[in-house]
């Protein structure tokens, strides 16, 4: 579910360039249906599920500080993505779409391994 709620949030801020393409082509796209702003606004929600999603998978692994720092990163990227891009102002979607997503991954992905491998090694060395 993480993955689906992040991608589309994500894939909907990118699909906000092509809004008057979809509409001429009769392509039935988030932003050609709803409109700028209220896609975006799809997006945010869409972003807010993927984080709890992490949040839940944080309590039932019952991870450690590291894999919640990682959580701030991530959520952090999410919210900087959806401070840039503006309905009226589309200049920074690649910043958020490509930038912003590249960073949150990669430094959530980081922090969870080390997490594992710091849980892992003090499971091994009580």
């Amino acid at each position: 579910m993480l993955l689906f709620f992040w991608v589309s949030g994500f894939d909907i801020i990118y699909a906000l360039q092509d809004e008057e393409f979809d509409k001429s082509n009769d392509l039935y796209s988030i932003p050609s249906v709803l409109g700028k702003k209220k896609a975006l606004r799809v997006s945010e929600l869409l972003h807010v599920l993927s984080a709890a999603c992490v949040v839940v998978a944080g309590v039932i692994g019952r991870f450690g500080w590291l894999y919640w720092a990682g959580i701030a990163v991530f959520a952090g990227m999410l919210f900087y993505q959806h401070s840039i891009v503006k309905p009226n102002d589309l200049r920074r979607v690649n910043l958020a779409f490509m930038t912003a997503n590249g960073i949150a991954s990669v430094v959530f992905a980081v922090f969870v391994v080390i997490d594992l491998l710091v849980h892992h090694y003090q499971t091994l060395n009580p």
